[in-house]
């Protein structure tokens, strides 16, 4: 098989870009298109009239011509759709997060395993040249040891009615973070507040521990004016900032720490020393990461690879969600992660 037939179901927010990505691949033969709403299909149909669009999942399901399906739908559906498709023999991608608890994502994970079919999750940030070029950074020692990470992903609205605040923006963040410390985290605290509709928590604040006394605290919003996605990683050697807002110069690498005297005799010599160097900005690459992501994707299946964000990486993220959530409902306690 050189070639592929894929359906997006989901034509919302999300799907659009899906389905654009993957009728411009030339190892994509056939697109389809699936949503209930009609009125979407339509314009779905202005914007690609080639495509083939139905109303009815069960006509993906049950369509043999069809390889793989893409599921861009709200997340209480993601496992009920998912389940759907990998029993039909069918590969998977999915929107993140991948499900809805771990419960959920283990069985998906264990339903590709069993029909030996590609799962991946639409962590998409993993795929940018910005954040590739923090991991490489990171990776290199230049940063030294990694004492902190700050990021904040902050916006007005748009509020879903299935999830709160830290389903819907977090997972962005929590992937990119074990992306690039190559590491899990070890613990979860958080604080959480719903304003706008009851129960669903519109901001939150979570703490995210790994070990060596790395840490990373992460703010997400529904609530906020100004939007704004970033990143400060503090190290022992260098700091960087990574804006994504911006659209050049996304990361800037500050030549700037403190660090104590080496010696000294008596509490009143004790002096720290503040270090003030140059600022320098990474050259990236202006890749769409959606068109790598979707890329991606074909070539796992055609090729039987593994995904770079498989299932095991959308579990990851799903069972911080679920102690982020546990947390939040007692007062912000520390919840262990375990990770068997």
């Amino acid at each position: 098989m050189s070639k592929i037939n894929i359906a997006v179901v989901g034509c919302g927010y999300w799907g659009p870009n899906l389905i654009r990505n993957f009728s411009q691949l030339t190892n994509v033969d056939r697109v389809f298109a699936c949503d209930k709403d009609k009125n979407r299909l339509s314009k779905v149909r202005d914007h690609f009239p080639n495509i083939n669009t139905t109303d009815n999942f069960e006509n993906i399901i049950n369509n043999t011509e069809i390889d793989a399906v893409a599921i861009a739908t709200p997340v209480f559906l993601h496992h009920k759709l998912g389940k759907q498709v990998l029993e039909s023999g069918k590969h998977l991608f999915i929107e993140k997060p991948l499900t809805s608890s771990v419960a959920e994502a283990k069985e998906l994970l264990r339903l590709a395993r069993e029909n030996k079919k590609t799962l991946m999750v639409g962590h998409t940030f993993e795929y940018t040249p910005a954040v590739n070029k923090i991991k490489e950074i990171i990776d290199s020692g230049e940063l030294g040891e990694i004492y902190y990470v700050d990021m904040s992903r902050l916006n007005l609205g748009l509020f879903q009615p299935d999830i709160n605040v830290i389903w819907d923006l977090a997972p962005h963040d929590l992937s990119i973070l074990m992306f690039v410390l190559g590491q899990r985290p070890t613990s979860v605290s958080a604080y959480g507040a719903s304003h706008v509709i009851e129960n669903i928590e519109d901001v939150a604040q979570v703490r995210i521990e790994f070990s060596n006394k790395l840490f990373a605290l992460l703010h997400v919003s529904w609530l906020d004016p100004c939007k704004v996605r970033r990143a400060t990683i503090v190290g022992s050697k260098k700091m960087l900032v990574y804006n994504d807002i911006t659209p050049l110069e996304k990361i800037r690498i500050y030549d700037r720490g403190v660090e104590s005297e080496s010696s000294y005799d008596s509490f009143g010599e004790f002096h720290l020393s503040y270090r003030y160097g140059d600022i320098y900005i990474p050259m990236l690459s202006g890749i769409e990461p959606l068109k790598v992501e979707c890329s991606h994707f074909v070539e796992c299946i055609l090729e039987g690879k593994t995904p770079n964000t498989d299932g095991q990486n959308g579990l990851n993220v799903v069972t911080i969600l679920e102690a982020t959530q546990e947390s939040i409902k007692k007062n912000g306690i520390r919840v262990d992660l375990n990770w068997n």
